[in-house]
């Protein structure tokens, strides 16, 4: 296939070209793929061997396709290090362009050469915010690695999920502490001052005044953000709330779990030790369903489901695409529509794609990275949601998405009064507005961009 880029790609490969360290806050649905593979087959001059990091979907499907699909890119050769250790060990044996492997195996490779020279001068890594903790192996592992990489270039579309804090590791594989210092610690204590606390344990950090401001003017020169609705012409996406009451009882029991942290259903002891359990419990019950103290599962209401049928029936044979939280809740929406299919079925994308499931379910986990349905219908619902803004965010753009051609309806089924509420309006809305600061700061200059388009 022809590769014919729009102005604004031709702006990202300049600056992936221009910039050794570069960071593209890239919104989904902008083909952050094939602009990240055509400034590296540029580049070959430069490099010796690239590793691309990425979820493990995109990493056995996505970059492969996507290297198979353009003409200009017909020369680059690829390996997938994936599968069995052994599997893994051949992959890096075969002589490539690209080695692709998903970050779950970044500490294995890592440890690969501790004992010999690291080979990889350049590293792409597809969803940086994956890396956002200091923390996590994945991330220490590759910070002892970065030393030794000349070039690197960060992809993803949800920078600060969670907020500023998010982009000290993800800025510090870039370029090593420069923008944002060494350490965690410089950082949160130069930027933030402790919020939330149990005596000396810090659970939240505040920016300071003028803070953010001042993060977004270090990152200027490191990394670019672009938007969408900026560049793209998309049909409408509407996001719909759709509330319902639960009934008396179901009330009752929700209540007294809110209160007391137990819950008795049918002489089954139901409790929550501490604040996440007891959230993840209330958002459970919201839904219909707890687990008990076994594991087993405990149906308390069907209201949100009949709130669903309803959605359904407004579709009038449009394809759903329905997205759940909990093995409970996938359970109960295969008993209550037979014909639905789960996405982890075999064939069930493809069979989406050609308008061939009325009903898609899937958790927000297994339809994120790389995913491309919006071929296969225009509504989504969300039966059971997220607290993660990144998934939430990534499975509405598997509809919402350049080559889609309708008005696009995103149902949340919300339970009043419950932590439903909370989860969409507090929680989701809430790390959306703030991350949307940092992206709108980090905006490429669209004068800029159009100057590439006319050229």
């Amino acid at each position: 296939m022809l590769y014919k880029p729009h102005g604004y790609q031709r702006f990202a490969e300049e600056f992936i070209e221009t910039h050794p360290e570069a960071g593209l806050f890239l919104d989904m649905g902008l083909g952050k793929t094939v602009t990240t593979l055509t400034a590296l087959s540029k580049l070959r001059w430069d490099v010796d061997k690239i590793l691309v990091i990425a979820p493990k979907r995109p990493a056995l499907d996505t970059w492969p396709e996507e290297i198979g699909k353009w003409d200009h890119l017909k020369d680059l050769t690829y390996s997938v290090v994936m599968g069995s250790p052994k599997q893994r060990e051949a992959a890096l044996a075969v002589e490539a362009d690209i080695y692709i492997i998903n970050r779950e195996n970044v500490v294995w490779l890592v440890n690969q050469f501790k004992r010999k020279p690291w080979p990889f001068d350049c590293v792409v890594i597809d969803e940086l915010s994956s890396f956002k903790s200091p923390k996590a192996q994945r991330f220490r592992a590759l910070k002892r690695v970065r030393p030794q990489i000349r070039r690197i270039i960060g992809l993803t579309g949800t920078p600060a999920g969670n907020g500023l804090m998010d982009l000290w590791a993800e800025c510090f594989l870039l370029d090593g502490g420069k923008a944002l210092g060494k350490t965690v610690t410089g950082y949160r204590d130069h930027y933030f001052t402790p919020g939330r606390r149990n005596g000396v344990v810090v659970y939240e950090w505040n920016p300071r005044t003028g803070a953010r401001e001042q993060i977004m003017e270090k990152l200027k020169s490191l990394c670019i953000s672009m938007k969408t609705e900026d560049y793209l012409d998309l049909p409408e996406r509407l996001d719909i709330e759709r509330t319902f009451s639960l009934s008396a009882k179901s009330m009752k029991q929700y209540q007294s779990l809110e209160r007391d942290c137990l819950l008795n259903v049918d002489g089954d002891a139901i409790d929550a030790v501490n604040a996440a359990a007891l959230n993840t419990k209330l958002l459970q019950l919201s839904s219909g369903a707890v687990y008990d103290e076994n594991g087993e599962t405990k149906i308390l209401h069907d209201e949100k489901l009949e709130a669903l049928d309803a959605i359904v029936e407004e579709a009038q044979g449009e394809s759903v695409l329905v997205f759940y939280a909990f093995r409970h809740e996938l359970a109960r929406l295969k008993a209550r529509y037979p014909d639905a299919v789960d996405i982890k079925e075999p064939d069930a994308i493809a069979r989406w794609k050609a308008g061939k499931i009325r009903m898609l379910l899937a958790h927000p986990a297994s339809a994120g990275h790389g995913l491309n349905l919006q071929s296969g219908g225009r509504i989504s619902v969300w039966f059971g949601l997220t607290t993660s803004l990144e998934l939430y965010q990534q499975a509405i753009k598997r509809l919402h998405r350049q080559g889609q051609t309708h008005t696009c309806k995103n149902f949340i089924l919300l339970a009043k009064g419950t932590y439903d509420e909370q989860v969409y309006h507090r929680i989701l809305r809430g790390k959306e507005s703030r991350q949307e600061l940092v992206l709108q700061a980090l905006k490429a200059r669209i004068e800029e961009v159009r100057k590439c388009t006319k050229t």
